[in-house]
């Protein structure tokens, strides 16, 4: 009896020892390698508009040099409602990060009952003949209901022998790392929100003025060949042709009056605003931004530790990894140690008396031996499951490989176009100029005014666009280039009390 309670200490000793020596299940996980190389494809095609070398700015809106631009940005990563969603997801990520550290601990409950309860005690003294010779007083003490009290405290704890319960903290930790990723990439593409959208306001802006200015062109137009035909010196066609291209500008100019309007709107919900809050700030039109000659870009090696979409998919493909080690250990036994400790009487006065005193104490096992193939099916879904973030997380990487090249292309392509509808321009717009002297001279028709000033306003629209283009494909390369959250990462979490509501200075609203 001696020695199989000796052995019986060994073995849990043992299993004590094997607890404590962090031993766990299931794979372990290793950053993934990414063998790319070494420059951009398409920025081989531009060295001089593109450093190779050069880790892109932290702060790349501050490279319009907008103090405007740079104060809405500020404000919608304060304001923003979307990106607080996403605060309030990492919220939940890190108390299931201490719900799961809690299985790491024993579990401790206290007590306390009253029952009244009757014992059937006289019919077994009766079938005994005892029930007779017992003193009356005895008697029915014995056989009748007694009231019971009972106080004390149970305690348990499982022992992470196979590193369930540590698998299970790691994968609430990359869990909470992923819902931290998604935040940073819903912070990225906010900053790149409220830039385009802040560059076509200014596009919509100048085209308004650009439209207005053409306007007041062909007004001055249709008096000129109002006066000429009052002396006789143009027919009535002419001033119908200066008419017809007077009402055609003006009817352009409400489509960029909607766009501003639109545009100002969009900017206060991302602010967190109310639409209409901003239209008195921003009713000043400003030119669009001189764009920089030189893009600092890196190189594609940095993208997957920049990128926060990457960075979710790898946090992703950690937790599902660590949910292998979770599903294998369900697997094998589990140990548990419990006890109970209280005290109990039919009379309350003896409650503190250690003769009313019980305790129990003891280890205990569960080993699975038929679930119906549920705990290897899950086995082998936490495989497929892992394999499939593995899967994502390549394709995440080539997706936004895809994203940088493809905008460099954009951006170097939108910048010829620039260059070359701007000197278009210039050169209709001394035509026009010369076209405008020659007629009023009597050397050309109005038929040639009419044509060089209807070329000159659309290509003055063509420019306009093609810059705030220019602009735009700069924003969408500094997106895909995944910079902008480094330095606004840190990341306020509300608080929450266990019977009250989200504190609400953390989270605004509008």
């Amino acid at each position: 009896m001696k020695g199989n309670l000796m052995k019986s200490q060994r073995l849990f000793l043992s299993m004590l020892v094997l607890t404590l020596s962090g031993c766990a299940v299931g794979p372990d996980y290793h950053v993934p390698e990414n063998h790319l190389t070494g420059s951009w494809h398409a920025g081989e095609k531009d060295q001089a508009s593109h450093p190779l070398t050069t880790d892109t700015q932290v702060s790349w809106w501050k490279n319009f040099n907008d103090p405007q631009l740079n104060s809405l940005i500020q404000r919608a990563t304060e304001g923003n409602l979307s990106l607080q969603q996403s605060v309030l997801r990492i919220s939940g990520a890190r108390e299931q990060v201490s719900s799961a550290q809690g299985g790491l601990f024993p579990t401790l409950n206290g007590q306390a009952s009253y029952s009244r309860q009757q014992l059937g005690l006289k019919g077994e003294l009766q079938s005994q003949g005892l029930y007779d010779a017992l003193p009356d007083d005895i008697a029915n003490h014995a056989t009748g209901s007694v009231g019971f009290y009972q106080g004390g405290f149970d305690a348990s704890w499982e022992l992470d022998l196979w590193g369930k319960t540590r698998r299970q903290v790691e994968l609430a930790r990359a869990s909470e790392q992923q819902q931290v990723e998604q935040h940073n990439d819903a912070l990225v593409s906010l900053e790149a929100e409220v830039t385009r959208t802040y560059l076509q306001l200014r596009a919509a802006q100048a085209t308004e003025a650009s439209l207005s200015q053409q306007i007041a062109i062909a007004q001055q137009s249709l008096e000129l060949t109002q006066s000429q035909m009052r002396n006789g010196l143009a027919p009535s066609s002419d001033v119908e042709s200066a008419t017809a291209q007077l009402s055609a500008l003006q009817a352009q100019l409400p489509q960029s009056q909607s766009q501003i309007s639109q545009a100002k709107n969009a900017l206060a919900v991302l602010l967190g605003l109310t639409p209409g809050a901003l239209d008195n700030e921003l009713s000043a039109a400003k030119s669009l931004p001189t764009l920089p000659q030189l893009v600092a870009v890196g190189i594609p090696s940095q993208l997957t530790r920049r990128r926060p979409d990457i960075r979710a998919a790898e946090a992703n493909l950690h937790a599902q990894t660590a949910n292998i080690g979770v599903s294998i250990a369900q697997l094998f036994p589990s140990l548990s140690l419990t006890g109970q400790l209280g005290v109990r009487n039919s009379d309350i006065s003896y409650m503190d008396n250690w003769s009313s005193h019980f305790y129990s104490i003891g280890p205990g096992i569960n080993l699975p031996i038929f679930e119906g193939g549920r705990l290897v099916a899950n086995v082998k879904l936490a495989r497929a499951q892992q394999a499939a973030a593995a899967l994502n997380y390549r394709q995440t990487v080539l997706t936004a490989l895809q994203e940088v090249e493809n905008a460099l292309v954009s951006y170097r392509t939108g910048q010829q176009q620039d260059t070359a509808i701007k000197q278009s321009r210039n050169a209709l717009e001394r035509a026009f100029q010369l076209a405008s002297e020659n007629y009023k001279k009597g050397f050309i028709t109005y038929i040639t005014v009419l044509d060089a000033q209807r070329q000159l306003a659309q290509t003055e629209q063509q420019a306009i666009q093609a810059q705030a283009q220019t602009a735009v494909d700069l924003v969408t390369l500094y997106k895909a280039l995944g910079g902008g959250w480094e330095q606004q990462s840190r990341v306020t979490l509300p608080h929450y009390t266990v019977f009250g509501d989200v504190d609400k200075t953390a989270v605004t609203s509008p």
